[in-house]
């Protein structure tokens, strides 16, 4: 019997050492795949324009500039696009997370009529591209005269039915003996959410802010239909100015630009990546 459980647990053994290789292999080819073109920005924001275009094309500066980065500063008010998309990241995140927070624990653990039904309708809503209501928001902000103002910008864009639905699910995955002993205890609605619920959902509400704040530092074309110049319009804005300033490309300045442009995005990233994986990965998304 031991040969026999021998010779069957052999290819077993070597079938899940070959899809552990293949499933390396595949990842080494992701990482190239997505690692290679932020590489190719990196360096070529640090060579001079013939370098940029020389063939065969060179995997590293030569010679080695710092005069992209100068010049990103003194082709377009960098400062001022860059002070923009924080306060537009800032308040939409802010506002982002509270509303998903609180419509998601409502939608958990209140209990009132219709309940399901608003659930239906705000999955729902994430089947509506944002360029569907493209029209009819532009309208309604022109109506305000919100156009050109950060309020115009942030409005439109606050609606957030993923982070609802990610905390959701989250919540309802949490001990409910914990929160019926707290609810025992007297502990109110608001009470309830900031002594027991918010500490035990750390990791999740990571990946949901992380996920928010990627996504509205990169957000590019409301901010562009609402913006008229660089006292509202956002870094991503500033970078198209940049890249047409003189009717023709310098791609230095363009790439030194990016790569300023997506820095602040990868120190939060590095920042709030292991909760993001935690929450993503501990029944933050079970149904």
């Amino acid at each position: 019997m031991s040969k026999k459980h021998t010779a069957l647990e052999a290819p077993s053994i070597r079938d899940s050492r070959g899809m552990t290789i293949f499933g390396y292999v595949a990842m080494a080819v992701a990482l190239i795949v997505i690692l290679f073109p932020m590489f190719w920005i990196l360096v070529a924001s640090f060579k001079t324009q013939p370098d940029i275009y020389q063939v065969p094309a060179t995997y590293w500066p030569n010679p080695f500039t710092m005069d992209n980065y100068k010049e990103v500063g003194t082709k377009i008010p960098f400062l001022t696009y860059f002070r923009n998309s924080v306060i537009i990241t800032a308040i939409l995140s802010t506002v982002k997370i509270v509303i998903g927070v609180l419509s998601a624990y409502a939608l958990s653990l209140l209990r009132f009529p219709g309940r399901n039904f608003v659930f239906i309708f705000v999955i729902a809503s994430l089947m509506v591209p944002q360029q569907v209501t493209l029209i009819s928001n532009y309208a309604l902000i022109a109506q305000l005269n919100m156009r050109n103002t950060f309020a115009g910008i942030i409005l439109p864009l606050a609606g957030t039915a993923f982070g609802t639905f990610l905390m959701r699910n989250h919540f309802l995955s949490l001990p409910q003996e914990v929160i019926e002993a707290a609810r025992m205890d007297a502990a109110g609605p608001l009470k309830l959410l900031n002594r027991v619920v918010l500490p035990m959902s750390w990791p999740t509400l990571s990946a949901f802010a992380l996920i928010t704040i990627v996504n509205d530092w990169n957000e590019y074309l409301w901010p562009f239909m609402m913006s008229d110049d660089e006292r509202t319009a956002p870094l991503q804005i500033g970078l198209t100015f940049l890249k047409n300033s003189d009717g023709l490309t310098d791609w230095g300045p363009v790439m030194a630009g990016t790569v300023l442009t997506v820095l602040p995005v990868v120190i939060v990233f590095a920042l709030l990546q292991k909760n993001m994986i935690k929450g993503l990965t501990s029944g933050a998304v079970k149904g």
